[in-house]
């Protein structure tokens, strides 16, 4: 029987890697996504052709009602086994915290934490022994932000506590939690913050001296997913070239 994996932001950057990634080892994929249409079909054409079953759900994983359509369309393909994530948002500016409005620290709270928090209480109702939780995170939970996001450094923090916590509680049921903690990746996230070149600015204080590509994210959370990881929960595996 094939896994059945929800991926969360599954119509870009690292969520669509992952995506592909996964449909290639044997996943049927149900990307959730917030209103990129187009991309969202062009991932699930790709989950297709590899030879897998697919669905793209449209939604906002900060309400409650999305997630459980998210969710009821894994349904429809089988026993849920795993769940990236992924979705996330920096807010539509960045700089000192002293300066940012409240709706950009709520929106960004609301979609990083609590939208993670309600996918993991899905899957955590839904999932049997064998099952796998894949939360991913920054590795901007340590660093800090400073200047730039403080406030998604923190919700980033909040979401490697979440993975401890939760993989404690589930670990009993046998299901595994772990986080992927990203460095600077080279994807269309920055420009939705207003800084797009900041991948390429950035590669002269990354000691591997370059950013990350989302394939390479996807990588670790595939492996993560998988057999191979079997006795890893409550990891933070970061990914992030040295930072």
């Amino acid at each position: 029987m094939s896994p059945v994996t929800v991926v969360t932001g599954g119509s870009r950057g690292i969520g669509a890697a992952t995506a592909r990634r996964l449909a290639a080892a044997g996943h049927h994929i149900v990307l959730g996504y917030h209103g990129n249409h187009a991309a969202a079909r062009a991932v699930l054409a790709d989950v297709h052709a590899a030879g897998r079953r697919g669905a793209a759900v449209p939604g906002d994983t900060a309400e409650p009602t999305d997630v459980v359509r998210l969710f009821d369309a894994a349904a429809e393909f089988g026993q849920l086994t795993g769940l990236v994530n992924n979705a996330g948002v920096g807010g539509s500016r960045t700089g000192p915290l002293a300066d940012l409005r409240v709706e950009d620290l709520r929106r960004v709270i609301d979609v990083n934490l609590v939208g993670y928090l309600l996918c993991a209480q899905q899957a955590a109702r839904r999932m049997s022994a064998g099952g796998a939780i894949v939360n991913v995170s920054s590795g901007a939970a340590t660093l800090g932000g400073p200047n730039e996001y403080v406030h998604y450094a923190a919700t980033k923090a909040a979401t490697d506590a979440l993975t401890v916590g939760l993989s404690k509680e589930l670990g009993p049921r046998g299901i595994r939690v772990n986080t992927v903690a990203p460095g600077i990746i080279d994807t269309e996230f920055h420009a939705g913050v207003g800084n797009p070149d900041k991948a390429t600015a950035a590669a002269a204080r990354i000691p591997m001296g370059r950013a990350g590509t989302a394939e390479e994210i996807a990588g670790a959370i595939a492996w993560l997913l998988g057999p191979d990881s079997s006795y890893a929960s409550g990891a933070i595996l970061r990914v992030a070239g040295g930072l």
